[in-house]
């Protein structure tokens, strides 16, 4: 992905006080990432009061691309709307789980959101942990290009040959990238050696040799020991399987699922266990373990986030420790 100088939609949209980064410290963009089950949403809602108890209006941004759906609540852990303390969210229940959601499309619209929110004066933050979805809203990037009769002979290729053989090609051309997509993502898989078919290089792993800011932006990293992320993940699943992930599941049957919807960690073994296909036992234990390797492949991404400031998951200061960095007050953590 190509690094672009700061954008001319930037100035226009901002002024060039705030592409230059002089319109307030405390506006600036703050994205706190890390894997799933490390506190995330907590601490975006900790900071956004904080914030508000000075009088900086916050408001926060979905960065979960699963999140993006309507009806899949308890299989992405998405905050009820009673649970978000008033606090204003965006980019939560966009999509029919029958839509595909797209990166570009995302980019563009969180970019859009961020803008706003800062013309008004107050302090947008990101949160998530779709690594792709933070890095093309993060970074000054552009997209590859696209070629349409590559992509169906490769969607052909998918279906006739199956996800294993393509990530297996995949591997084969560009291992850094087979790594960061995973062995079943067939739709990023197909995007990844259409794009090495269109340009002749590597995909990568989806982030620019040169991080560029987009604009002003303090990214906070949450940090846990692998054994006790591991213990809190395996426990989140279960909780999902008590709270009523397949009553979900059938509400959500009856209108479809996409090929995006149909991926996520959870409602995938879901359907197989309501199809019979695994038993309940089985379709927990699946879905813990890739949920272990997908916090894996997202410790993996943003640790290449040269600017991120980390903490961990149970320090009693990360709050006070974020709010100064926010703030650009002295005493604010260094890297963890």
């Amino acid at each position: 992905m190509t690094p672009l100088t700061p954008s001319a939609e930037l100035q226009a949209e901002t002024g060039d006080s705030v592409a230059n980064g002089t319109h307030g410290i405390a506006q600036n963009l703050v994205v706190i990432v890390g894997a799933t089950g490390t506190g995330k949403s907590e601490l975006s809602l900790d900071l956004a009061q904080s914030l508000n108890r000075r009088g900086l209006h916050a408001e926060i941004i979905n960065a979960d691309a699963m999140q993006l759906y309507r009806g899949m609540d308890i299989g992405t852990a998405k905050l009820p709307a009673s649970e978000r303390r008033g606090i204003r969210h965006h980019l939560l229940d966009v999509l029919d789980p029958t839509d595909d959601a797209s990166v570009a499309r995302y980019q563009a619209d969180a970019r859009q959101i961020i803008l706003r929110i800062r013309r008004e004066g107050h302090v947008p933050i990101l949160v998530g942990g779709s690594g792709l979805y933070i890095s093309s809203v993060i970074h000054d990037f552009q997209f590859p290009p696209r070629d349409s009769q590559v992509r169906a002979r490769l969607e052909t290729e998918l279906g006739t040959l199956g996800v294993g053989a393509l990530f297996h090609r995949l591997r084969e051309l560009d291992p850094e990238a087979a790594q960061s997509i995973g062995h079943s993502n067939g739709r990023r898989i197909v995007r990844a050696l259409e794009v090495m078919e269109i340009t002749g290089k590597p995909f990568g792993a989806g982030l620019p040799e040169e991080q560029t800011l987009w604009i002003p932006s303090h990214i906070v990293g949450i940090a846990a020991p692998r054994e006790q992320l591991v213990a809190r993940l395996n426990d989140r699943v279960r909780g999902m399987w008590r709270s009523g992930l397949l009553d979900e599941v059938r509400s959500l049957r009856p209108r479809g699922f996409g090929a995006t919807a149909t991926r996520a960690i959870g409602y995938a073994q879901a359907i197989k266990q309501l199809n019979g296909e695994l038993s309940e036992a089985d379709a927990v234990d699946g879905t813990a373990a890739l949920t272990r390797r997908y916090a894996r492949r997202q410790v993996g991404w943003f640790k290449r986030y040269r600017q991120c400031q980390w903490l961990s998951y149970d320090d009693p200061d990360r709050v006070r420790n974020t709010l100064a960095m926010v703030m650009g007050e002295n005493g604010a953590y260094g890297n963890a």
